[in-house]
């Protein structure tokens, strides 16, 4: 009886832990244009890559001790349909492994891929626009069968974006708040996301971000709440006539059910 207990426990842990890096996986830090619309004709690829770590996980009751590490490569593209109207295609991929002590070593792969359309509503006060999209992914590769499942998800996203200037330079401030519907136990998200981009010259560029994403509700076990919260710093340079380099860091300093993550990124902006 001991013994089926025990055994039951370390599923459950194992369980618990292919959650939190499945999510992981899933709550990449994704580039993001703005609320801002190509012209017509005009086409955009962010290609990115971007690694991190964690140490802890946050819990209810507070942190407790993880051994995590994540690679997600993305390839977020848009083309401007009219002035308006902007397509988005978004493949990722994402690798992940947690090695907590006395657990075993878990494993966890994802490829998505993310269509949608983005489109602006006015541009009288700031540049408002709405962004639809669904999200198709495959089964993560873990050794757990109950979450071996592969799942989707529709999102629908209001963008807020606003120029203005500061100490004679210029800067602007994009703000976007969205909700998910996904497809099987997973619970669906809402998201908060918020960029400050301040132009130091031409070439450089410096964006403050924060990402925040909430789940509503609590999903089918072994699902359950969470929340997760990351703070960006990034900087983007122009190499040369629509090529531009960026590079950031970024760590969340709070959550529940999920990791405390701390990331390095680098991504090449190709505009033509």
């Amino acid at each position: 009886m001991g013994t089926r207990s025990s055994q039951n426990a370390t599923r459950i842990t194992c369980v618990s832990s292919a959650c939190v890096i499945l999510l992981a996986c899933t709550f990449a830090i994704r580039a993001q244009a703005g609320a801002w619309t190509l012209p017509a004709g005009e086409t955009q690829i962010i290609t990115s890559v971007t690694y991190s770590t964690a140490s802890a996980k946050f819990t209810s009751s507070g942190a407790v001790p993880a051994q995590f590490r994540k690679i997600f490569a993305q390839a977020y593209a848009e083309h401007g349909l009219t002035d308006r109207l902007t397509l988005v295609l978004v493949p990722e991929y994402a690798t992940a492994t947690e090695a907590d002590p006395d657990q075993p070593v878990i494993h966890a792969t994802s490829f998505a891929v993310e269509g949608g359309l983005r489109y602006r509503v006015t541009d009288a006060i700031g540049i408002v626009s709405a962004e639809a999209s669904y999200k198709t992914s495959g089964g993560f590769d873990t050794p757990i069968a109950v979450v071996r499942k592969s799942g989707s998800e529709i999102e629908g996203r209001l963008l807020y974006g606003l120029n203005f200037n500061v100490f004679r330079r210029d800067a602007y401030l994009d703000t976007e708040v969205a909700q998910r519907w996904i497809s099987g136990d997973r619970p669906g998200e809402t998201a908060a996301d918020l960029t400050l981009g301040f132009h130091w010259s031409e070439k450089f560029t410096v964006m403050a971000q924060s990402f925040n994403i909430i789940s509503t509700g609590k999903g089918d076990p072994p699902y359950t709440y969470f929340r997760s919260h990351k703070l960006q710093l990034a900087f983007v340079q122009r190499l040369w006539k629509g090529v531009s380099l960026e590079t950031g860091a970024y760590y969340s300093p709070a959550g529940e059910n999920a990791l405390a993550e701390r990331g390095a990124l680098a991504a090449v902006w190709v505009h033509f």
